[in-house]
């Protein structure tokens, strides 16, 4: 039994309903307390068939489809659910979908076909006698990817900003359709390199429902391993950031140094530090198991404890982190903040807390802080580490190294799955449609950062611009997963 979020139904299963009646039926989901997960589209004869995802509060997922002439498109879902104005500007951008009524119908991400527009990208100004404005990017000093940052400051006081990226869009999704599902995989793990087990994983537990295969319990045990050393390792560079751009360097060297131990303990299992290869459709691949995750566990909860002891300590890091970058619960809702993000803010959001499988047989309690700020994402990200932990110590002595996966039986045909993984950063979405012969005609991803990006501007208002690294630091988002 799969230890993610999985929903798969044929498409003759899926309501299809006209554009007005589509849009009411989901209005009425999300007043019932549904949150949107995903909104995509898919070209077909009749025009673009468009498909909304939703999660209901036990967890489940609801799916509706509508079909619209691009010219005449539907009134916008954005009006009453912000958190699908990414999907909503995608939508418009890729396919020329029309959305009346969408408050900010700007490019998500540039094609190659428009790349000569970005010079030209019309920013949202603020204007006004003592106002400026300031432009960082898209190319940084530091070895960091491309992203544009317009702020509109008064003085020092940041008054809007506007994030433009799109500068590594690479066609990830067009690379993935028709994929045999070992080369998917492989292309999942380039989404967004440190997070690489969770895209895997999740392209894994699609393509092995469409198969209709169930993968052994020491298989999904071994990739919650996977997964949760990827969570460990990149909560420990988050903080090695945040403790340098605030100048502690006691805890950035001790963090950074453990960091090291657990991207070399996934190399141990894998063969590589990011768990390349480490997941394959219908199983997973160990070269050893129990003993290096164990002595491994062992090492990062003593030496993290102390470095959490002297960072969170400090009364220095405490007055540099408190009360920036906030964001309220009821905004984190709004605008469908995932991760840590938005467990920060007080949202109860996580995606491993109902799964069945690994997580089902061991629970992993769900971290939750509430205000929202620098000091609560940092401090969320510790207490999240030390709880992953704990599973792997628990379940190190259960770890062993499964067989070779077997190849795939073929897919089902005309059939829809939507896969959920709670990478560290957020859950990681894919939603894969094969046609009438089994192949897949589509996958759609969703990277955390989509979504997280806007919490990154809104966060930052009426903040000083001096507040914009650590705030930065705190959401640790994704370029390339938000470009695809």
């Amino acid at each position: 039994m799969t230890s993610l979020v999985v929903h798969a139904v044929p498409l003759d299963e899926v309501v299809v309903l006209p554009p007005r009646p589509w849009r009411n039926w989901v209005k009425a989901e999300l007043a019932q307390g549904s949150r949107p997960v995903m909104l995509w589209g898919r070209p077909d004869r009749d025009g673009v068939v468009v498909t909304i995802a939703l999660q209901r509060a036990d967890r489940g997922l609801d799916v509706l489809r509508t079909v619209v002439e691009p010219s005449h498109g539907y009134f916008a879902l954005t009006e009453v659910a912000t958190a699908l104005h990414g999907n909503e500007r995608e939508l418009h951008e890729e396919l020329g979908v029309r959305l009346t009524g969408h408050p900010w119908l700007k490019p998500i991400r540039h094609a190659g076909q428009r790349q000569a527009d970005m010079a030209t990208y019309p920013y949202y100004r603020v204007d006004g006698k003592c106002v400026h404005e300031v432009a960082v990017g898209p190319i940084h000093a530091g070895v960091i990817e491309p992203g544009s940052f317009r702020f509109q400051c008064l003085g020092e006081q940041v008054l809007h900003l506007e994030i433009q990226l799109g500068y590594q869009h690479r066609g990830v999704e067009a690379l993935l359709v028709g994929a045999p599902p070992a080369r998917a995989v492989a292309l999942a793990e380039t989404i967004a390199g440190d997070a690489s087990v969770a895209h895997a994983w999740a392209t894994c537990a699609a393509l092995e429902r469409l198969a209709g295969v169930e993968v052994d319990a020491e298989v999904e045990r071994l990739r919650v391993a996977y997964l949760e050393l990827e969570r460990i390792a990149m909560h420990l560079a988050g903080l090695t950031g945040l403790a340098t751009d605030v100048g502690f360097l006691p805890a950035a060297s001790t963090y950074g140094r453990l960091r090291t131990t657990a991207i070399n303990t996934t190399m141990r299992l894998s063969g590589s530090r990011f768990g390349r290869s480490a997941l394959a459709p219908g199983g997973v691949r160990a070269r050893l198991a129990g003993d290096a995750v164990r002595d491994a566990v062992a090492l990062l909860a003593e030496h993290g404890a102390t470095a959490d002891e002297v960072f969170f300590g400090s009364r220095i890091v405490r007055s540099r982190l408190q009360g920036v970058g906030a964001l309220t619960t009821a905004q984190a809702t709004a605008i469908g903040l995932v991760g840590p993000a938005a467990r920060a803010c007080g949202v109860a959001l996580d995606q491993r807390v109902d799964a069945a499988g690994a997580y089902q047989a061991r629970p992993i309690a769900i971290q939750v802080e509430s205000a929202g700020d620098c000091w609560a994402r940092a401090r969320l990200r510790a207490r999240e580490l030390t709880a992953s932990l704990a599973w792997l110590a628990a379940e190190a002595p259960h770890l062993t190294a499964p067989p070779p996966p077997a190849s795939l039986p073929a897919l089902a045909p005309a059939s829809l799955a939507i896969a959920l993984c709670e990478s560290w950063r957020g859950e990681v979405v894919h939603a894969l449609e094969t046609d009438g012969d089994g192949r897949v005609v589509r996958h759609k991803v969703q990277d955390p950062s989509l979504r997280n990006w806007l919490g990154l501007a809104l966060g930052l208002r009426d903040n000083d611009i001096s507040d914009f690294p650590i705030c930065n630091k705190s959401y640790d988002l994704s370029y390339c997963g938000n470009d695809l």
